[in-house]
């Protein structure tokens, strides 16, 4: 018999600094109006100084492993482009925070679509045997690398975790994973980039280590906005239909899209390709901004919260990320209870 990841337990946690549109628009040159119209955010939660990506993944793990009411895990995969570290892994002191002693624990970085990948790695891991139950954690600090003078990318990301809990299970059960659509492009790898930090620079002998002096421009985030735009809508949907595909299902019997909140025009554009009405759309990043990897489970624990998600809908979750990255996955959703 086959064995699937089954969802059993969300938990979620954001800092509890919130930054509004009008304070960016006190030091940017940008306004309410302007972020709003362009992406649909509000506000965003930014980490206080001395917070780190590993801080948020342990609040949002611990209640992950509350919802679903279970002692332990033995694998640990967390999802993040902010890690706590270049070196070591931030998973493995997550997991020993968490008290779960000799879990298997690494991490993932495929920026916005990190979580579906890292539910697809824990998920193989449990059909393989290799696992029994697994915490799988989107988490991001993406305050700490934004160029506080762009606004283009200052006023979209906000800083969050958000975590499921998966146990092995049957294919046919509610919450179980239906399967995955993963994809990757690098030759468009320059659309969505930190430059510096990692070995490509090093090798250069232009890291900089150890001068002093303002942080260097090749240590922020970039993105060039309008090919992301097209091509997250483009990909999204694409791989949203390769998953309905293999689920089985139609687009019009879906209940609910949960799409990476990166911004509502892409949100509704994909929904728009799929041929499902945009109400059945949940969006969260008008409160929290584009967390990245994150995205998804909090705008899960946010519908479900609110009442939009209900046992036995069908949801499907589709994403896409820098590298560039993308995924997509479905399950029809179990009595799961977010924290």
């Amino acid at each position: 018999m086959s064995r699937a990841a089954v969802l059993t337990g969300l938990g979620t946690f954001v800092p509890p600094r919130v930054v509004t549109n009008e304070e960016l628009a006190r030091t940017l040159d940008t306004s309410d109006e302007w972020i709003r119209t362009r992406t649909g955010i509000t506000q965003r939660h930014w980490a206080e100084p001395g917070t780190a990506t590993g801080d948020l993944a342990v609040a949002a793990g611990e209640r992950a492993l509350k919802s679903a009411d279970s002692g332990g895990v033995d694998l640990v995969v967390l999802a993040t482009t902010t890690p706590d570290h270049p070196c070591p892994a931030t998973a493995p002191e997550v997991a020993s925070r968490l008290g779960l002693e000799n879990a298997a624990a690494y991490d993932i970085a495929a920026v916005c679509s990190g979580f579906v990948y890292g539910l697809a790695s824990a998920a193989g891991a449990i059909a393989a045997g290799i696992a029994e139950r697994a915490l799988v954690i989107g988490a991001e600090t993406y305050s700490t690398i934004l160029d506080p003078d762009d606004r283009t990318t200052s006023v979209i990301f906000g800083d969050g975790a958000g975590a499921v809990v998966l146990r092995a299970g049957d294919p046919a059960e509610p919450g179980a994973l239906l399967g995955y659509d993963l994809g990757s492009d690098g030759s468009l790898k320059d659309l969505i980039l930190v430059p510096g930090g990692g070995s490509r620079q090093r090798a250069a002998g232009t890291a900089g280590a150890g001068e002093p002096g303002p942080r260097p421009a090749d240590s922020y985030f970039s993105m060039q906005g309008q090919p992301v735009f097209r091509h997250a809508v483009t990909r999204m949907a694409a791989s949203s239909l390769a998953m309905l595909d293999r689920a089985g299902w139609a687009p019009e019997t879906v209940d609910w899209f949960v799409g990476h909140q990166a911004n509502v025009r892409i949100l509704h554009a994909v929904a728009d390709q799929l041929g499902m009405a945009r109400e059945r759309t949940v969006v969260h990043l008008d409160r929290v901004g584009n967390t990245s990897a994150a995205s998804i489970p909090l705008a899960l624990a946010d519908a479900v919260t609110g009442g939009l998600i209900a046992p036995g809908d069908r949801v499907l979750m589709s994403a896409f990320g820098g590298g560039v990255t993308w995924g997509s996955t479905a399950l029809v959703w179990p009595g799961v209870v977010a924290n």
